[in-house]
């Protein structure tokens, strides 16, 4: 009867494993990010509450999305048009964008620098779990923020005659600062990575 093969935990001394266990000290963290995610949750339900009322005709939900978006026209606003309508949806669009992000923050971080969530064979696991690590998961939070930030341009520019000029380039500027920063980590990422191997003869 063979031996089980399996290996056995490392016993650490105390302090590598006071060390090791401070990892847990990021479990707060974690858990006050999904307090933010429902907060998300809330916030994006109560946007498209007012949404529906102001297309059934309902003026105090369309002040409170006009106030919410920022826009201002020549004319009173009373009743929905495209523009607020698009604003509104970008909005929407926006939170469910930031929403994804801390969920690849709380999922890739806890894995990464807490504990495994030991999800193999789970249905749901996310496909990009299986390969994260603390490089992959820089790439993944800056093309997010890239999109985030891709979303508020937008909605700068749609609104454009409620912002000034330099309020324009100023967020040109940083979106494009955004971009370049993602690419440079991504190009470095791919300079740490090891060079492969000569094929096998």
């Amino acid at each position: 009867m063979q031996a089980d093969q399996t290996p056995r935990p490392t016993k650490l001394a105390p302090l590598p494993s006071l060390i090791f266990a401070s990892r847990w000290l990021q479990l707060p963290l974690y858990i006050g990010l999904i307090l933010a995610q429902a907060v998300y949750v809330f916030h994006f339900w109560v946007e498209l509450v007012h949404l529906i009322e102001a297309a059934f005709g309902n003026q105090a939900a369309l002040a409170k999305l006009v106030s919410s978006i920022g826009y201002s026209g020549q004319a009173p606003v009373t009743s929905l048009n495209e523009t607020i309508i698009m604003l509104v949806v970008l909005a929407l669009i926006d939170v469910v964008m930031i929403s994804n992000l801390l969920i690849m923050v709380i999922v890739g971080g806890y894995e990464t620098f807490v504990s495994r969530l030991r999800l193999e064979g789970h249905p749901d696991q996310p496909e990009w779990l299986n390969h994260v690590n603390a490089s992959v998961l820089k790439v993944k939070l800056g093309t997010a923020i890239i999109g985030i930030s891709s979303i508020h341009l937008l909605k700068t520019f749609i609104n454009a005659d409620n912002y000034s000029e330099k309020v324009l380039i100023s967020q040109t500027v940083i979106h494009m600062a955004f971009l370049l920063s993602a690419l440079a980590i991504a190009y470095t990422d791919r300079l740490m990575q090891p060079v492969g191997g000569s094929a096998d003869h």
